[in-house]
């Protein structure tokens, strides 16, 4: 009992007494606005900064300059957030050390992560969150960065973690983003940048972990897990609508991950050797086959998108079944957490996380290194290692 309070102060402590933030605006991009009417706008940032020290992270697929990619918008739950949460009455932050420690400025941003997060290995701008940017809308021209941790496709998902923002919100977010361009710099050249630019989306589990595993609701009663998956897949499939609907074409939706194989589910289903939790995982694989149909349908039916499937769930499991050849030693236990697998307690300080990530595949009860995250990214971007996009890659939805 002393345990779990000793847990809840640290958690309060972590909300009402964070550090001063590191703003994503002091990071980088490598991409130049293309557009008459805004090409005089110049951000404030430094050059491009070399990626975290984990081994994988020291050689990235090298990305070209895209000058026909004017902006980045990012959508999703604690895999994608930047520091929208730190803002936000939550458990669910990451705006302390040891989070952030291998990042480029060894600070925390907010990441849930030790370095970087999948989009910050794109080669495309480093951009702020909605909630963090302190500019104008001209600082919003290169994207922002939406993602809020604990969030989900569900309005309810995450609840008992505190305020987030649902992926619902985060498109309202983004709707009110393109009216405040349009005041800005009209719609004309609003249409053009919103539809030369990527949409990024990585959300879902938060859903399955903190929804219908939990058995939020009676849930489970109500909705077997295939019907379950083609629920969150309609209501996905709205949202891309709308996306749609103001001018957006570009979209990455990403998969959802093995989170069977995390450490938190190993340690509730008490793994005996570090086997994944099959039960968790088979719900995963079946919502990634709807979610991909439902893809694949909305690229036939709205004319002009180009939408990108891609599945973490295949890439993950290649690290996870080949780590040797990737470089990682470490397959089971978190680098930062409490109990077996360290899967028991959250990270919530320095002391608690190992000395090196870079050989880990999981940084925490959930959240994989980023060593791991610029493989992700590698395979987002041209399949490095394996092909897990579909109908194509991101460089080749880019190039087409």
């Amino acid at each position: 009992m002393s345990i779990k309070l000793l847990v809840l102060v640290f958690s309060l402590l972590i909300i009402f007494t964070r550090p001063k933030l590191i703003a994503d605006h002091h990071l980088t991009t490598r991409i130049s606005p293309i557009y008459p009417s805004i090409s005089t706008f110049q951000p404030s940032i430094p050059p491009f900064l070399p990626p975290s020290p984990s081994r994988r992270a020291q050689s990235p697929t090298v990305k070209p300059s895209l000058p026909f990619v004017p902006a980045l918008f990012v959508f999703g739950d604690s895999s994608v957030d930047s520091g929208t949460n730190n803002f936000l009455g939550t458990l669910a932050r990451a705006d302390r050390l040891p989070y952030g420690r291998d990042f480029d400025t060894h600070q925390p941003t907010g990441r849930f992560c030790n370095g970087r997060i999948p989009v910050d290995y794109l080669g495309l701008p480093f951009v702020p969150s909605y909630l963090g940017q302190t500019g104008t809308v001209e600082d919003m021209f290169q994207g922002v960065n939406y993602a809020s941790a604990g969030a989900g496709i569900i309005l309810s998902s995450g609840s008992e973690l505190g305020q987030r923002v649902s992926f619902a919100m985060q498109v309202e977010q983004f709707v009110d983003t393109f009216q405040q361009m349009i005041l800005s710099i009209g719609e004309k050249a609003s249409e053009r940048l919103v539809s030369n630019s990527v949409f990024y989306i990585s959300i879902g589990v938060n859903d399955y972990i903190h929804f219908y595993i939990r058995n939020i609701s009676n849930v489970q009663n109500l909705y077997t897990p295939w019907n379950f998956n083609q629920f969150l897949a309609s209501n996905m499939r709205q949202e891309l609508k709308t996306l749609y609907n103001v001018k957006v074409r570009r979209m990455v939706v990403m998969g959802l991950p093995p989170i069977g194989c995390a450490p938190y589910y190993m340690w509730k289903y008490r793994s005996q050797n570090g086997e994944c939790a099959e039960e968790v995982n088979s719900m995963i694989m079946e919502s990634n086959f709807v979610m991909r149909y439902t893809v694949d349908k909305l690229n036939r039916e709205l004319p002009g998108a180009s939408i990108i499937y891609c599945d973490v769930f295949q890439s993950a499991m290649d690290i996870l079944r080949n780590h040797q050849h990737y470089g990682f030693n470490e397959t089971t236990d978190a680098c930062c957490g409490l109990g077996r697998y360290k899967g028991w307690l959250p990270c919530i300080s320095p002391e608690m996380a190992c000395s090196d990530a870079s050989g880990h595949l999981w940084w925490d009860q959930f959240h994989p290194t980023d060593a791991v995250n610029a493989i992700l990214a590698d395979n987002v971007w041209n399949g490095r290692h394996v092909d897990m996009c579909y109908p194509t890659n991101l460089e080749t939805m880019l190039h087409s």
